[in-house]
């Protein structure tokens, strides 16, 4: 059997985004768990908006998500296999010449459309004649080109969506040239996944339709269809679609303004939306163990940004120090935080100088008379805080709370009893007002 290929196909367009990027984790699993190759492709024909430096922000991107890739393309440099798919397309009489303007081609749909009809390209290309087509050339008008559906069905078993049908004539023959001659998104990805070997597509499930046209693109080119998995499209916490300009959802975004940890992020991505609890899990494999394209639901997920809060904390409880956190420190703070570089603003509370809340001035005082001496440890919390107990009577929030807020200007945040001893005897008496 051939081994399975998988591709991921960004557009280096823009900064790599949550749903982009939930495709890319679900396309890895799939090539891990079944053995296979996993294939990145810069689709990068659009000179005017690709960019090398999104290019290589997409690359780092994945790096930090973990994912790696055997192999690379871009399809800049295959101009010259689409330009020879072109001529077989076009001599076998599938690519047909267009002259209508962008602007014509709105009022028609406009007008299907109020017609109460489904704006479906009417062919009106097709009847014209080589005077016709002269005629519009001296104009000034240049073609863009259109794959000729055959009419008939369109089927195949989806992965993810079961089966799936559609009949030619319900579908517009879609534009794969443009006017300057360059070869659209259609054509490139058919011609490269045919190149590459691809046994299986994954891909948001807004290229249904599309795919139903590659499909008879992939046997006019003398090759069969490879198999295809259509996630659904991951929506905000109110239902609306996730846009890809939106900045906040970049995963650069995720990684530097949020703070959060990769781990978390695949966590969330690599189940959401299938029939395995979203867990936080350290490394790829449990993911990569459990993955199966039949877990995953036809519904539209929701992604929240609370649930990768929460899974981004309970990896800290188990991570190690990261580089340049004391390591007792860290051992102290990550069970009450939610974001690494929070740790750093710890430190500052515990070894920096603060500025102290004491709002019972002579409680604190009476309370810093009664500090143990040194050595202190885990149990010099306790030990102190029975004392002033005794002396005082106080028990409680009462009691805690106006130490905590002395001692570290927060009402809240890890244990008394393993801050105090980090802390130690000479900043904690001088916060004390000793």
């Amino acid at each position: 059997m051939t081994p399975p290929r998988f591709r991921f196909a960004p557009s280096p367009t823009g900064h790599l985004h949550v749903g982009n990027a939930r495709t890319a984790i679900v396309t890895w699993l799939a090539a891990r768990a079944s053995g296979g190759t996993f294939l990145l492709r810069i689709d990068d024909t659009d000179a005017e908006r690709s960019q090398a430096t999104y290019e290589a922000a997409i690359e780092e991107d994945m790096r930090w998500l973990g994912l790696d890739w055997d192999e690379k393309a871009n399809q800049k440099a295959r101009t010259e296999r689409y330009e020879a798919e072109i001529g077989r397309l076009k001599q076998a009489g599938r690519l047909y010449a267009c002259y209508e303007t962008a602007e014509e081609l709105s009022l028609k749909r406009r007008a299907t459309l109020t017609a109460g009809r489904p704006p479906i390209y009417d062919r009106a290309a097709l009847a014209l004649t080589d005077a016709e087509k002269r005629a519009l050339e001296a104009q000034g008008r240049r073609p863009h080109w259109r794959f000729h559906l055959e009419p008939g069905e369109i089927a195949w078993n989806d992965a993810i969506r079961g089966p799936v049908r559609f009949l030619a004539k319900d579908l517009s023959d879609p534009v794969l040239i443009r006017e300057d001659g360059s070869p659209l998104y259609h054509l490139c990805s058919v011609v490269d996944d045919i190149d590459f070997g691809i046994t299986c597509i994954v891909r948001g499930e807004d290229h249904v339709a599309n795919t139903a046209g590659h499909v008879q693109m992939f046997r006019a080119l003398g090759a069969e269809p490879p198999g295809f998995a259509h996630l659904p499209l991951v929506t905000a916490a109110g239902g609306d679609k996730l846009s890809k300009r939106a900045g906040s959802l970049s995963v650069r975004e995720l990684r530097e303004a949020e703070g959060l940890e990769p781990a978390a992020v695949v966590s969330l991505l690599a189940r959401l939306g299938t029939s395995e609890p979203i867990e936080a899990f350290a490394g790829m494999g449990p993911l990569i163990q459990s993955f199966a394209f039949a877990k995953f639901s036809r519904n539209a997920p929701k992604f929240d940004a609370g649930e990768l809060a929460r899974l981004n904390a309970r990896l800290l409880r188990d991570a190690p120090a990261p580089a340049g956190v004391d390591v007792a420190l860290w051992d102290a703070v990550r069970g009450n935080i939610e974001r690494a570089r929070e740790a750093v603003d710890w430190a500052a509370v515990v070894y920096g100088d603060i500025e102290p809340v004491v709002e019972e001035p002579e409680f604190v005082r009476e309370a810093a008379v009664l500090l143990p001496q040194g050595p202190w440890d885990g149990g010099t919390w306790a030990q102190w805080a029975d004392a002033v107990k005794q002396a005082t009577g106080r028990k409680g929030k009462a009691l805690f709370l106006p130490l905590r807020l002395a001692l570290t200007g927060r009402t809240n945040g890890p244990e008394m009893a393993a801050l105090l001893p980090l802390i130690g005897p000479e900043r904690a008496r001088a916060r004390l007002g000793l």
